[in-house]
C-alpha cells in the first residue's frame, strides 16, 4: 500500500480554499483539516474528540488533549500538544458549535452525531478529490504534520512521542526528505 501524500503549503491553501466555499459546515471542516496538519492526530482521534477533551471549563481551549486508550490506535493513552495555531481555530470553532453537554462528539455531522474513523477518512478523501489534490487522503495531514517538525531540525525521538509511536523505526516512515530539508543539512557541515 502505498504511502499518504504530503502535502505542501499550495496544496493545504487550495484545500483551506475549497472549503472556504463550501459555507454551512466550512467552520467546522477547517478546524478538523487543522486538527490533522497541525495536531498530528490520527483519523480516528479526530473522529473519537468529545468536547470536554479539547474545551477547559472556563470556554478556553486546552493546550493538551488528554486521549484514553479507547481513543487511540494500540490501546494506549496519549497527551496530543496544542500549538497556538490549533488552539485558536478551535475556539473559533467552538464560538460557532458549542451544546451545553461536553461529552457530545466535538465535530458533528449533519445528522448531529460524531464521526466514525471510517466516515471521517472517507470525508477527508472527498475533500482532497473535490478540492483538486491528488493521492491525498486521512493521514496525509499526520505525515505533513510529521514531516514539517521534523524539517525544523526536531530530533526524531521527539517526533515519536508526539506522534504517539512506540518506535522510531514507525515515526521514520512518516517523514519525508524533500529539496528543501537537503539543502538545510548540507548547509549544517
Amino acid at each position: 500500500m502505498a504511502q499518504a501524500k504530503t502535502l505542501n503549503q499550495s496544496e493545504i491553501d487550495m484545500v483551506l480554499r475549497y472549503i472556504s466555499t463550501k459555507q454551512k459546515y466550512s467552520t467546522r471542516n477547517r478546524a478538523m483539516l487543522l486538527t490533522s496538519y497541525w495536531g498530528g492526530m490520527r483519523v480516528g482521534e479526530i473522529a473519537a474528540l468529545r468536547i470536554c477533551d479539547v474545551r477547559n471549563e472556563d470556554g478556553s481551549v486546552k493546550s493538551e488533549i488528554r486521549l484514553s486508550a479507547n481513543q487511540t490506535k494500540g490501546n494506549k493513552g496519549r497527551v496530543v500538544f496544542i500549538n497556538e495555531k490549533l488552539r485558536t481555530e478551535l475556539a473559533a470553532y467552538l464560538k460557532h458549535y458549542s451544546p451545553k453537554d461536553t461529552s457530545l462528539p466535538l465535530f458533528a455531522t449533519e445528522k448531529s452525531k460524531g464521526f466514525s474513523a471510517n466516515t471521517l477518512t472517507q470525508w477527508f478523501f472527498w475533500l482532497y478529490r473535490k478540492a483538486g489534490v491528488s493521492g491525498a487522503s486521512s493521514h496525509s495531514g499526520r505525515r505533513t504534520y510529521a514531516t514539517g517538525i521534523a524539517s525544523k531540525g526536531t530530533s526524531l525521538r521527539v517526533l515519536m512521542r508526539l506522534m504517539g509511536h512506540k518506535s522510531v523505526s514507525t515515526t521514520a516512515i512518516y517523514v519525508d526528505a524533500n529539496d528543501d530539508m537537503l539543502r538545510k543539512a548540507v548547509e549544517l557541515v
